[in-house]
Formats: C-alpha cells, sequence, structure tokens
C-alpha cells in the first residue's frame, strides 16, 4: 500500500485533493452549513503563507544572477547580446498584451466569488500605498525603496526588483573574488529556494483541497466552469501569440519553417510533456545546430532566453492576474493593469523557466497590488494543465530567438537544412 502512495504524482494527489475539496464544499452547501468547508480557510491560508514567504529570495537571487551572471559574455559577444535582449522585450511585452487582451475580452474571473482585502487595509489596486488614486509621481516614488529590507518585509515586489536590478548592475562593474563571491551567493540562494518551493509543493495537496472546499462551500460549483474557461483563454491567447507574433516574426527573419518546426518538435514534446523547458534544453541546443545556427549563438541566446524570453509565462501571468482581480470583484483601470503588466515584465525577468517559478512571481504581484493570493490556490488546481501550454511556447520561443538572432547577425547557415534533407532523402 506504501508503494502504491508513493508512486502517485503530486499532479495526482493535486487532483484527488482537489475532488476531495469539491465534494466537502458541495456537501457542505447540500446540508445548509457552508461553514463547515470555509472553516477550512486557515489551512489554506498556511500554505499560501510558506508561498509568500519564497518571493523576496528567490527574485533577488535570480534576477542578479540573470544581470550579473551574463556580464561578461554581453562584453565578449556586445552586439549580439544587445540585440538578444531587445528582441527578448519587444516579443514578452506583445506576450503580456495578448494575454491582457484575451483576459478583458473573456472575463473568465467573472462569477467567481473571492474575497477582497478589506478597503480600509490595503492600498488602491495600483500598488500604492494609503489607497489614494495612483498618479504616475507616486508610482515613481513608490518603486524606490527606503530600504530593501522594509520593501522585504511587505513583498514589495517592484521595490525588490529595483534595488536587485541596482545591485545586478553594480556587482557586473566588480571584478575577481567579492563579485565570484556574491554570484555564487545569489546562485545557491536561488537554487536552495527552488529546493525550498519543492518542499512546500509537497504541502500544495491539503492546501489546494481546503481552498476549493473553501470556493465551492461560498461559490458553489459555478467556479467550476470558469476554471475550465481560464484554461481555454489561456490556450487560445497562446495560440493567438503563436499566430500573430512568432509566425510574423520567422516570416520576417526567413526562418525555413519546415525544417524549423521539424527540429522543435521532440524537445517541445519534452517541455509539454515534463512542464520543464530545462529538460529539453539539451535537445533544443542540438537541434537548432543541426538546422545551421551557429554554436555561439546557441550557447549565449538560448540560456539567456530562459531568464529573459519566457513568451508563454508571461502571458500566463497577464491572464491569471486579471482573472483573479475579476474573481475578487476588483475593478482595476487601465492604468493600473499597465502597472501590473510592467511589474510582471520586470519580475519574469530572472525567473528560471522552473516548474512552480510562475506561482511565485503570481503570489508576490498580487501580493504588491493587494488583490487576494488565495487566487493562486484556485487558480493552482488546474495549473498543471495551462503549465504545459506555455512551458512549450516558451521552448518553441527560445528555439526561434536563436534563428532569427543567427540572420540577423548574417550567421545562418542554410546549406545544414539542405544537408539534413539530402541525408534524410538518402
Amino acid at each position: 500500500m506504501w508503494t502504491f502512495l508513493r508512486r502517485i504524482t503530486l499532479t495526482q494527489w493535486i487532483l484527488v485533493a482537489m475532488a476531495l475539496g469539491v465534494a466537502l464544499g458541495v456537501v457542505a452547501r447540500e446540508v445548509g452549513h457552508p461553514e463547515y468547508a470555509t472553516s477550512l480557510r486557515p489551512i489554506s491560508t498556511t500554505f499560501l503563507r510558506m508561498i509568500k514567504s519564497v518571493i523576496v529570495p528567490i527574485i533577488f537571487g535570480t534576477l542578479v544572477v540573470g544581470i550579473a551572471g551574463h556580464g561578461d559574455d554581453m562584453k565578449r559577444v556586445g552586439r549580439l547580446a544587445f540585440k538578444s535582449l531587445v528582441y527578448f522585450e519587444v516579443v514578452t511585452t506583445l506576450a503580456l498584451f495578448i494575454g491582457l487582451l484575451a483576459v478583458n475580452l473573456v472575463k473568465p474571473g467573472v462569477g467567481v466569488t473571492l474575497q477582497a482585502p478589506a478597503a480600509a487595509a490595503a492600498p488602491a489596486a495600483g500598488g500604492v500605498p494609503g489607497g489614494e488614486q495612483p498618479t504616475f509621481a507616486s508610482v515613481l516614488e513608490h518603486i524606490v525603496p527606503q530600504s530593501f529590507f522594509e520593501a522585504a518585509v511587505q513583498n514589495q515586489v517592484l521595490q525588490v526588483v529595483f534595488w536587485s536590478v541596482l545591485f545586478a548592475v553594480a556587482l557586473s562593474q566588480v571584478r575577481g573574488r567579492p563579485k565570484e563571491a556574491m554570484l555564487g551567493f545569489c546562485e545557491g540562494l536561488a537554487e536552495v529556494m527552488f529546493k525550498f518551493t519543492a518542499i512546500v509543493m509537497k504541502f500544495a495537496p491539503i492546501g489546494i483541497g481546503a481552498a476549493i472546499a473553501v470556493t465551492v462551500g461560498h461559490s458553489g460549483l459555478e467556479v467550476l466552469k470558469n476554471l475550465a474557461l481560464l484554461v481555454l483563454t489561456l490556450y487560445g491567447a497562446l495560440v493567438v501569440f503563436g499566430l500573430l507574433v512568432l509566425l510574423p516574426v520567422a516570416r520576417l527573419a526567413r526562418v525555413p519553417l519546415k525544417p524549423f518546426l521539424k527540429a522543435v518538435k521532440e524537445p517541445a514534446l519534452i517541455a509539454f510533456s515534463t512542464t520543464s523547458s530545462e529538460a529539453a534544453l539539451p535537445k533544443a541546443m542540438e537541434q537548432m545546430e543541426a538546422i545551421g545556427v551557429p554554436r555561439r549563438i546557441v550557447a549565449f541566446v538560448m540560456p539567456t532566453g530562459y531568464s529573459f524570453n519566457l513568451d508563454g509565462s508571461t502571458l500566463y501571468l497577464a491572464v491569471a492576474s486579471i482573472f483573479v482581480a475579476q474573481a475578487a470583484g476588483i475593478h482595476m483601470t487601465l492604468g493600473q493593469q499597465l502597472l501590473m503588466m510592467l511589474t510582471l515584465m520586470l519580475t519574469s525577468k530572472g525567473v528560471a523557466a522552473v516548474p512552480r517559478a510562475s506561482l511565485v512571481i503570481l503570489t508576490g504581484t498580487l501580493a504588491s497590488f493587494h488583490l487576494p493570493v488565495e487566487g493562486v490556490l484556485v487558480i493552482l488546481g488546474v495549473d498543471e494543465i495551462m503549465d504545459m501550454a506555455r512551458t512549450t511556447v516558451n521552448l518553441v520561443g527560445n528555439c526561434l530567438a536563436t534563428v532569427v538572432m543567427a540572420r540577423w547577425e548574417g550567421e545562418y547557415d542554410a546549406s545544414r537544412v539542405l544537408a539534413t534533407k539530402t541525408a534524410a532523402a538518402a
């Protein structure tokens, strides 16, 4: 029996916990005592507190490594680094806006009932303290922390990002052992926090089951329809992103589509099935070299893209964050939504393509904008399904970026594609 239980994966445990949570919520409503289900809220809150404790150290560690760790490479490759970063920024920004447009059109969160933070106790949705309508000046002042530790204690994500970026830029100008020591510390911190997140996720089935019971007990079974709509919204937005962004980019860069799709098929299947882009990284790099991308470009663009070009993850973050606002009944103006998109664009840059890393970023952004983080638990029930799609788009986007950069640098070897076709025909 114990051997059988150990073979059950975390995803399967989460699905079991969701089913039990739904059943408990339905039974509680049927007997006329929904408070039986809602009394489980402290269990879900405990899980959320553990997740929130990861936010600051993981953002600090990954941002510093993502920026300062590439400093020497950026000086060596110079022009390639600049072009790559510009490309990453443009494409991920387009991903955010497509996600924002999709979630505002479909409105998958409308109908879910989440408890919004008390107006007296929380700042406005723009993330500016004091409950005032945010202005450009107040937002600019709020971005800069008086103290990193104060920002860390309050989980002010934008302030942590601002300080971490400055720290990383300063560290990139340091040479010798001090830089190696700090980079080693930040790399170690990031690795430990990812392991910490993995440990916390073992509690996820209990926390998610409790959260689903609370939500169904409070809102009824209608919430399940909204979750299905959320998944469809994300998949639809990712398809639109592929057709309106990735395909035109490939056409403009004269990427040979058939050989590219054939080369990316196997690593994409690995990414889809494992929900980890890193599991598919070796095969993806090998395939990009095989269709004519020089090794030096593959070696720089692909790993850098894993920190700065997560198209699927950034689109998911846009959809998920506005979904929670809709579920909480909080109306966010266009300006407030754009400010949230800016926060997501900055915070997602340094986070590696590790399963559940998007969960940490989403939780931190919701906390920063004073949206109910309980929404994360509701989303997490279907997160595995969404993770498969966004991870695949992350991988395909990075593979495309390597070919585009090779074209942009005038170093793409089209004869490799012809040689591959000839060998296959023979």
